[in-house]
């Protein structure tokens, strides 16, 4: 059964004593089903945002266990810091991450506000997706004046809290009031600039932002503001769509930030903020130094930047993702602070399970062992795929050396396709290695099934078929992206850097070898299949896919040795 998950992003106002931060997170840690993926203290703002990820039911009760430990142990009465806070728990957004819709996050996020009310006598206003009322859904307007204004604000008609109590007592003054929200992934990210104006950081601020800065009568810094027919400001929008900044001070590294939530990154992607800071920045006479990452990022918002420079550079992006995530981490400046360590900032790495048997974790010694070792896996259908693999990675090499190539400037963007298209036949080989032997365990798994009763018979017979139909159907996916491998090589010989010509024909060889022994393997499991016009129809097909293998491998060599001889 696939897994409906969920994130929470909390955010508590405390920022220095670690003490206080870990009681709150040991609660998040105590429930079985989330899991804790990253804890981001900040001195100066104290504050602390908190991210963490599971199942929807057990993420809203680690959520609702933190802000009841968090009322407990914080006093807004004493809480002084940089960032906009009116309560212990200041923000509560849940997050839809996989298998799940904005609406069903909606009713989560309700049911979580309504107990944390009830039970906790906290205040509480539902913002963004939860928003009940349109002006409700902007976080700013449900927070303005901050804690300090909440005294007046819970006791009026107009903001009167979603759920919890609208009268003020000493509780009340202790937590503060949370907000609760649905909301699609946000990105906290901060610009670092090499000044300590925090007027000038808020001037950049507001000509990026999506809100953008209150429009006045000539001087644009001293001239009357200018409002509409209600008396309210006239702003000029930023340059920005989705994206809220401020300018601040940070203390702690002696430096003025903008700090922004980047609201939707289908809109405004990482690298376009970052960007767009830096040329507001220029026109102002400062100059970005790096930037900041406050909690945990997806990883796709981390390629997107890497392979955004890597085209500025006029260099293919067809390279490991370790290698453009690396490129994008020295183009944003994100180790300049501290170290930025990928494992623990971008959101897949952190969820990924290690699997101590993964094949393809493996190094090549133990890869080798293993295979020789007494055990039927990895067999012939694994070692096909990585056979392949290999071939679509020196196609790849030969496009990434080509772009790269002297004097070949004008065609980098045509080598970094090939090259894009070669890795992405590579990536899916390698994750054929071990789909090949989780696929002849799945077979075992099958025979291993009890067959006491006919009804268990039935149900074994049954299982082994759909076992050995999927065995058959994942070596014949090797096959054909042995072919889409072989296809890259090709082209590569012909038109790609001459000096590596063998590396593409021996790419060929490889993908070539992939093939023909995925396609042993396909036919040894369709021969115990039932379904025979299935068994007949995937052998037909893999025979041809080796007959045009088999005329391009001739036709590489041809080319290959041609250049050698010339």
């Amino acid at each position: 059964m696939i897994k409906k998950l969920i994130e929470c992003v909390p955010n508590f106002s405390e920022g220095n004593d670690l003490n206080i931060i870990k009681q709150i997170t040991d609660e998040i840690e105590s429930v079985v089903g989330v899991r804790l993926i990253d804890v981001d203290p900040g001195k100066a703002t104290n504050r602390t945002v908190v991210t963490f990820v599971g199942t929807p039911e057990e993420v809203c009760e680690a959520a609702f266990r933190a802000v009841k430990k968090a009322q407990e142990l914080i006093d807004m009465r004493k809480h002084k810091g940089e960032h906009p806070r009116f309560g212990a728990t200041d923000v509560c957004p849940l997050v839809p991450v996989s298998n799940i819709t904005m609406e069903e996050v909606v009713e989560y996020a309700h049911k979580l506000a309504e107990r944390i009310g009830r039970e906790l006598n906290i205040p509480v206003y539902c913002y963004e997706f939860a928003a009940k009322e349109p002006k409700r859904k902007n976080l700013a307007n449900c927070r303005a004046g901050e804690y300090e204004a909440l005294p007046q604000r819970i006791g009026s008609e107009e903001w009167k809290p979603d759920y919890g109590p609208a009268q003020w007592t000493e509780s009340i003054a202790k937590s503060g009031a949370t907000a609760v929200g649905a909301r699609n992934f946000l990105i906290a990210y901060n610009v670092n600039l090499n000044t300590t104006s925090v007027r000038r950081a808020n001037s950049i601020a507001f000509d990026v932002r999506e809100r953008g800065r209150v429009k006045r009568e000539g001087d644009p810094i001293n001239g009357k503001i200018i409002k509409d027919e209600n008396g309210n400001p006239v702003y000029e929008p930023g340059l920005l769509k989705a994206v809220k900044a401020i300018g601040w001070y940070i203390e702690e590294y002696g430096i003025a930030q903008i700090s922004m939530n980047l609201t939707d990154i289908t809109v405004t992607p990482l690298h376009i903020a970052f960007d767009t800071v830096c040329e507001r920045a220029h026109a102002r006479g400062l100059r970005v130094t790096g930037s900041e990452l406050v909690g945990v990022v997806p990883l796709q918002a981390m390629l997107d930047a890497g392979k955004y420079f890597l085209k500025k550079q006029n260099r293919s992006i067809g390279i490991p993702d370790s290698e453009i995530i690396k490129i994008a981490i020295k183009s944003l400046g994100l180790d300049e602070l501290y170290p930025f360590d990928p494992k623990k900032k971008i959101i897949e790495y952190i969820l990924e399970e290690e699997n101590p048997k993964a094949l393809v974790k493996k190094n090549l010694v133990d890869f080798a062992n293993e295979t020789a070792s007494e055990s039927p896996a990895p067999g012939g259908g694994s070692i096909s795929a990585y056979m392949g693999a290999l071939g679509a990675a020196l196609a790849t090499m030969v496009a990434n050396l080509s772009s790269h190539k002297r004097g070949w400037d004008d065609r980098w963007e045509e080598f970094s396709n090939w090259a894009e298209k070669g890795k992405e036949i590579q990536e899916k080989l390698i994750r054929l290695v071990d789909e090949d032997t989780n696929a002849f365990n799945r077979i075992m798994s099958a025979f291993d099934l009890p067959k006491n009763t006919e009804e268990e018979k039935v149900a074994r017979k049954l299982a082994v078929q759909e076992a050995t139909k999927f065995a058959t159907e994942v070596p014949f996916k090797t096959m054909e992206l042995c072919f889409e491998a072989i296809k890259v090589a090709k082209t590569m010989a012909e038109i790609g850097n001459p000096n590596s010509v063998t590396d593409a024909g021996v790419g060929a060889l490889a993908a070539r070898s992939g093939a023909y022994g995925a396609f042993l393997n396909v036919k040894i499991n369709a021969a115990g299949l039932d379904d025979k016009p299935f068994a007949t129809s995937i052998i037909a097909k893999g025979e041809e896919i080796l007959r045009q293998i088999e005329t391009l491998e001739k036709e590489v060599l041809e080319i290959v040795n041609s250049k050698i001889t010339a």
